[in-house]
């Protein structure tokens, strides 16, 4: 019979991941760096089992890519793999604004105007927070159309996204308020949908533009326990 997977084990492992997967969005760990497990695993001071297990969780968010014979490494960033993050956001964020809209209650509208409010009032100057107040708003958007596929993929794109934004210090338009509106207090359906629509494709232009400029700092190793050489 297979050893059941301790609370604590697991509690561990989600939490490492998760610190693992900020480092990356911060931009700490630099696109296509090689996952160095041995130093990673210094730096978190953890076993070497619970790191494994973490750092393949993060595959599944795009952002930790697995290599036969290779092991693990830092997703590439590319105007390619942008264009396709961009458009499928367009796409499925914007179905799932729409079916929020028709099936969710009080209670989901009450949820995007909290998650507006504490957005408006994040610091700019601060962009760990303020990446996660925006996202923490699209996802309160995506999350009432209780589709737990549709949402979790959303999920997926909108950190793909807040790497791009975090890496280029980009920030979107601040038209949040105007899509929230729409959305939880008029519940205008189409109006909802070609906002967000166009804030997602404007604020792509905007990571293209800056990624057109991006010029990435030479790996230093020697100062990062969590990247090896390229």
């Amino acid at each position: 019979m297979q050893a059941r997977t301790s609370p604590a084990k697991a509690t561990r492992s989600s939490q490492l991941a998760e610190d693992i997967r900020q480092t990356i969005l911060s931009g700490r760990m630099q696109p296509g760096t090689k996952i160095n497990l041995d130093r990673m695993r210094a730096a978190y001071g953890v076993s070497l089992s619970p790191l494994r297990e973490a750092v393949a969780r993060l595959t599944h968010t795009g952002l930790v890519a697995f290599e036969d014979q290779r092991g693990y490494r830092i997703a590439g960033i590319s105007p390619e793999n942008l264009a396709e993050v961009t458009r499928l956001r367009v796409e499925l964020e914007s179905l799932a604004l729409a079916l929020a809209i028709e099936r969710a209650g009080l209670e989901w509208e009450a949820e995007v105007m909290a998650a507006l409010h504490r957005l408006t009032r994040a610091d700019r100057t601060q962009p760990d927070a303020w990446d996660a107040a925006c996202t923490a708003f699209h996802q309160t958007l995506v999350g009432g159309a209780d589709m737990p596929i549709l949402s979790g993929t959303c999920g997926v794109l909108l950190g793909l996204n807040e790497r791009y934004r975090r890496i280029l210090a980009a920030q979107p338009s601040d038209d949040h308020a105007a899509i929230a509106e729409a959305a939880a207090v008029r519940r205008d359906a189409g109006l909802a949908r070609a906002l967000l629509r166009d804030h997602i494709e404007r604020g792509g232009a905007c990571l293209a533009r800056r990624l057109e400029e991006y010029r990435p700092l030479p790996a230093r190793p020697e100062t990062n326990p969590l990247e090896d050489k390229p």
